[in-house]
Parts: structure tokens; sequence; C-alpha cells
């Protein structure tokens, strides 16, 4: 008999430090012809300046992936919102950042 476990499964660590999240409230999308790169900045009020707190940097088909589980993860939180009687849609929220990346 086979053994009915996947058999590309990967046991996922997660830290204690990396298990805090780091805040970022401005991200910068740029790309190149084989990579795409997300910088996570934090912008504080009044300050002249913000550094990028976290950048991950994605091949094309990764970006691809990223963007059809955040399109899945937000329609399954808009579902959530209806069943609590709120009401918002992806068009309600103000797009992250608004500064245009290239590379």
């Amino acid at each position: 008999m086979e053994n009915n476990k996947p058999k590309n499964e990967i046991q996922i660590e997660l830290s204690e430090e990396m298990a805090q999240g780091t805040y970022a409230n401005l991200a910068i999308i740029s790309h190149s012809m084989s990579e795409f790169i997300l910088d996570f900045i934090r912008v504080v009020p009044g300050a002249p300046k913000a550094k990028v707190k976290s950048r991950v940097i994605l091949t094309p088909d990764n970006a691809r992936q990223l963007l059809f589980a955040l399109q899945d993860n937000l329609s399954k939180y808009e579902e959530q919102l209806k069943g609590a009687n709120k009401t918002a849609r992806f068009e309600d929220f103000a797009p992250l950042g608004g500064v245009k990346g290239e590379a």
C-alpha cells in the first residue's frame, strides 16, 4: 500500500523573532526581466526619511503565485466581513504605497 502523504511536503519553521513580524505601511514594487523586488517600508509621519524594513525578491512565476494567493485571501476576508454584516470591498481600500518602482 502507498502512503497517502504528499511527496513534496515541506516543513516550515517560524522563529519567535520572525513571528513578531515587521510593520510596513508602504510597499514599492520593481521588476527586471528575471525578478520582482518588493520593498516594505515603514513611514513615520513627520520623519524626513524612511528605511526599507524588508526586501523580498521573487521570480516572475512566484510573483504570480503571490498575486493569486493575495487575491484568494482578500476574497475570503471580504466574505468574512459580509458574514459579520460589515461592508468593505477591495476597491474601498487605498493602495499600499502609491509609488511606482522601476528596475
